[in-house]
């Protein structure tokens, strides 16, 4: 595959200063009057063509610092970026724009600033505005923009810039759904295309979805990159050992798909269909997840969940027993077992079951046991009126002549 992108061995430090007249000391002496902060340590990664690279950490993981040296818009303490193309980013919003002057202006100053050329801009003006949806308001100057509305304009300018590589960085959680779903379908023909994009998102599902692969930072480093359902799962137990202040959870070495402070333990979970029997599940089926577990201490007010997931890993449904105020308690050396009970309304497709035990209502909270993709089922038909998409509405139907 064709590299369109080399980061090697990145590293960004900052000076902190407590004021400026530290800073002006500093020039004028040999004493050292700052302290160093890590922005980013040692990262090297490549882009492919035509690939989405996913960039997740928690919050100050350094994702915004190597986002904006890719971007060239920072540059590195030590390393290089080689960029075989045009690369075009959607950071901060509102960035490269002038809030004085209207959109349209906008159109051309932006579009100037991440690369073009005043014949390209002028043969893509019409688009842009068009895919913008904002009508006539692309005469008004941006600072009478919502939010949403020089989102729409920033993404639109960047698309039709036609960058080898796109960087978007939390620009698609502002702005209305149907937007929303408008940029992701247009990422994925650019994609098509040969476009390659590195996305950085909180939205989890997003990341499953458009993402080829998934770079995990924490403390500026990478600590895991590969398959995007296996590094969330990662960074999903990093989010739990934030409040694990004993320091007693841990991940299986090779299976991001189990982690917890194994307390208590989930030991087999199945899933069958009242009529079928096994997993092979008819949409409509009562059916029956059940849990099975082991528990190695006393432990009160605990939290058994769990959340079926399509084939592309979309949480498509999730519930535990603390949303359903059923009391769970564990003795020590003892087993259990906890049984959902339900009919399958959802689509023909393939699904996943993972479960988790904690205390509260997420995982968040004295994780015990996270097991990922527990098991499979299928839903391979449909009892009763047959439909369209993956949820089971089951609506009553009303059809009558109005008297005139």
């Amino acid at each position: 595959m064709k590299k369109v992108l080399e980061v090697k061995n990145i590293s960004k430090i900052y000076k902190i200063y407590k004021n400026n007249i530290d800073r002006l000391k500093e020039v004028f002496s040999q004493s050292l009057y700052h302290k160093e902060f890590v922005a980013n340590k040692s990262i090297s990664f490549d882009l492919f063509e035509g690939e989405t690279l996913g960039v997740i950490g928690v919050n100050g993981a350094g994702k915004s610092t190597i986002l904006k040296i890719v971007a060239g818009v920072v540059e590195p303490t030590f390393g290089e970026v080689i960029r075989h193309g045009r690369v075009t980013a959607l950071l901060e919003l509102g960035t490269g724009f002038n809030l004085q002057i209207s959109g349209y202006e906008n159109i051309y100053l932006n579009g100037t600033l991440i690369g073009m050329n005043k014949k390209e801009i002028k043969e893509k003006i019409a688009d842009i505005i068009d895919f913008s949806e904002l009508g006539d308001y692309i005469h008004e100057p941006i600072l009478s923009y919502s939010s949403g509305m020089s989102m729409r304009l920033a993404f639109s300018i960047a698309i039709f810039s036609e960058p080898k590589i796109l960087i978007v960085d939390e620009a698609l959680s502002v702005g209305d759904a149907h937007f929303q779903a408008k940029c992701t379908q247009a990422l994925r023909d650019r994609k098509q295309d040969s476009m390659s994009i590195i996305y950085v998102s909180h939205d989890l599902n997003s990341l499953k979805l458009l993402c080829d692969r998934v770079l995990l930072l924490n403390h500026g480093e990478v600590v895991d990159e590969g398959n995007p359902e296996d590094v969330i799962n990662q960074y999903n137990f990093l989010i739990s050992k934030l409040n694990d202040k004993e320091e007693k959870m841990s991940i299986k070495e090779a299976d991001n798909s189990s982690f917890g402070t194994f307390d208590i333990k989930i030991t087999k979970v199945t899933i069958k269909g009242e009529e079928s029997n096994s997993n092979l599940i008819s949409s409509g089926e009562n059916s029956k997840i059940a849990i099975e577990i082991e528990s190695k201490k006393d432990l009160s007010n605990m939290t058994i969940g769990i959340v079926i997931r399509d084939k592309f890993g979309q949480d498509i449904f999730g519930t535990n027993t603390f949303h359903h105020k059923v009391n769970v308690d564990f003795k020590k050396d003892k087993e259990y077992l906890c049984s959902f009970n339900m009919p399958l309304n959802i689509g023909i497709g393939k699904y996943s079951i993972t479960t988790a035990i904690h205390s509260q209502d997420t995982h968040l909270d004295n994780c015990s046991h996270w097991l990922d993709h527990a098991t499979d089922f299928e839903i391979a038909g449909v009892k009763g009126n047959s439909f369209v998409g993956i949820c089971r509405l089951e609506p009553k139907i009303d059809f009558k002549e109005v008297d005139g």
